[in-house]
């Protein structure tokens, strides 16, 4: 009994050192947080304030980007970003470059910006630039818990929405109702759309530019179809991304498009893509 509770009392104290190692006192985090911005100051960066119109039109293009390379929804993206960076205003969102509230965990190993949140003092990551935060969201959310979202279509925002709260990326229970508010309000759906995304449109206008290329590349893609056996292709339905259907298939973006001898990450309903070597 004596040794079991020698034991218990030594591995209290254990994690009692450790937890205290991994907070940080008020003091230390404000000095943290003005070295961090002093630095913004003395690379010359002047804080900008946004009103919701004006983040939109700073940010969408960067969303749909992500939007064509991940397959998350730029109204997604675009609404995060305004509800966890205060339209781009909060400290966050000016000091750190955070947009989405993305805090350090384990494997964070660049600067760290500190505020209270779930509890005293978290800590966040600190970015050199508001485009590495959308780089960062993205590839937050390729994590295994969040898998289940890029079956949905890219256009049901509201599936997402309730989706990022059940995978657990909230703890506010209205968050959903929240982030579908601020794209109904604003009218973020129209980014996911082929008809209104203005990445699609300057790729619509650059066809004739482009269609003796496109010709001679479409050639090529038919006749690797044409030999390739049923069993390793795949036909696009609405919905599918280039990730989405490369994680289905254990591939990466990369391989899937080197299979398909593809220049960009463009496919269409009905299209059959090689999924297998």
């Amino acid at each position: 009994m004596r040794k079991t509770t020698c034991a218990l009392f030594i591995l209290l104290t254990l994690a009692s050192c450790f937890s205290r190692k991994k907070s940080i006192s008020n003091g230390q985090a404000r000095r943290n947080n003005q070295e961090i911005q002093k630095e913004v100051t003395k690379n010359g960066v002047t804080y900008q304030t946004y009103t919701p119109d004006q983040y939109i039109q700073r940010f969408k293009l960067i969303a749909i980007q992500e939007m064509n390379a991940y397959g998350i929804p730029a109204s997604i993206t675009l609404a995060q970003g305004l509800f966890e960076s205060g339209n781009g205003n909060s400290d966050l969102a000016r000091i750190a470059n955070n947009h989405f509230g993305i805090k350090c965990g384990s494997s964070w190993t660049g600067k760290s910006y500190y505020k209270n949140d779930d509890a005293a003092n978290e800590c966040f990551r600190v970015y050199s630039n508001p485009e590495d935060s959308y780089r960062d969201h993205s590839n937050f959310l390729r994590r295994k818990n969040y898998a289940a979202l890029f079956e949905l279509d890219k256009n049901d925002y509201k599936g997402w929405a309730r989706g990022l709260k059940a995978a657990g990326y909230a703890t506010n229970p209205n968050y959903p109702s929240l982030i579908i508010n601020i794209i109904e309000k604003y009218n973020l759906d129209q980014y996911d759309r082929p008809d209104t995304n203005p990445v699609q449109k300057t790729k619509r206008e650059d066809k004739v530019f482009n269609q003796i290329t496109t010709n001679m590349g479409k050639d090529i893609k038919d006749s690797i179809v044409q030999v390739t056996p049923v069993n390793k292709l795949y036909t696009v339905k609405q919905g599918d991304t280039l990730y989405n259907i490369s994680k289905r298939f254990g591939l990466t973006v990369d391989e899937l498009k080197t299979l398909n001898r593809m220049g960009d990450n463009n496919i269409k309903i009905g299209q059959q893509l090689v999924i297998a070597k």
